[in-house]
């Protein structure tokens, strides 16, 4: 009965073994052949999104620091507050420019948040906020 159960064991592995040399094969194959892609000499470019002056801003490489400041204290930084307008964006609150700076429209943005997640409604960044949108 163990030599049964050992059989099927190595027959399931060996053929997740296959499959992910499959995969591998597909991700590692030649680029595509599609006449409308954008090229150079070395191959098909990346459609790269537009690079934001906020995308330099200085910040802080261990997330577990912004835990520790003030919701006064991010809202003055441009890269923090960038990543706000982002998310707001992505849910739809938010229309205007991703420029970095806490506006009036960031606050609407962020009063329409919070009235939807039933949240105290202030337009000011809180914790709750910063919960809903998965940010430090």
């Amino acid at each position: 009965m163990k030599r049964v159960g050992i059989f099927f064991i190595a027959l399931f592995l060996g053929c997740q073994g296959v499959r992910a040399f499959i995969l591998d094969e597909e991700i590692f194959s030649s680029p595509s052949t599609d006449s409308l892609a954008p090229c150079d000499g070395h191959g098909l470019l990346h459609q790269m999104p537009t690079v934001r002056a906020t995308d330099f801003a200085p910040r802080y490489h261990p997330r577990w620091v912004y835990y520790f400041k003030a919701n006064e204290q991010l809202m003055v930084q441009p890269a923090y507050v960038a990543a706000l307008q982002r998310d707001l964006r992505r849910l739809g609150y938010y229309c205007g420019p991703i420029d970095g700076v806490f506006s009036d429209d960031v606050s609407d943005a962020i009063a329409r948040l919070q009235k939807n997640h039933s949240m105290r409604v202030s337009g000011t960044l809180t914790d709750p906020v910063r919960r809903a949108l998965h940010l430090p």
